[in-house]
């Protein structure tokens, strides 16, 4: 399959097992990491992030393998979620950016196609989280609402 933007059809990358089943070497009982997702979301609030502190300080190499349920599961049974899912909060930080380097540089043309990608991939995820319910219907994508929040 292509890329989204591009006629390049990319390489392959690295796969997960297509067996979920828990890890033999993490001695942590579904309870003790549960408690340690609460506590490292307390100081780093990115899923992602939250992933990466536990594989790299306690060794757990997937959560969701070994609990069978995500971080973002995780965090919404404990009401710790954050009110805008990361990716879409990453695509808007990547477009305030893009706004201020044209500001700058009006005739980057490079970058003015690079915004319209990334705005229309916004538009695309907000889409999609209206409609799985994660963002209320009447939510709406303000470029200067974020980057007030951004900076």
């Amino acid at each position: 399959m292509a890329r989204m933007h591009s006629r390049d059809k990319g390489k392959s990358g690295s796969k997960k097992p297509a067996e979920r089943k828990p890890i033999d070497w993490v001695t942590y009982s579904k309870k003790e990491l549960e408690l340690m997702v609460i506590k490292v979301a307390k100081e780093e609030p990115k899923p992602s992030m939250i992933g990466l502190i536990l594989r790299d300080s306690y060794g757990i190499p997937s959560i969701k393998d070994t609990l069978g349920k995500s971080i973002v599961q995780v965090l919404r049974e404990h009401n710790m979620e954050s009110e805008l899912p990361e990716d879409l909060l990453n695509l808007i930080k990547k477009a305030v950016a893009l706004n201020k380097h044209l500001e700058n540089n009006n005739p980057d043309k490079t970058a003015k196609r690079g915004l319209r990608l990334t705005q229309s991939k916004i538009g695309r995820l907000v889409k999609y989280y209206k409609r799985s319910g994660r963002l209320p219907t009447s939510w709406k994508y303000d470029e200067s609402k974020f980057k007030l929040m951004v900076e």
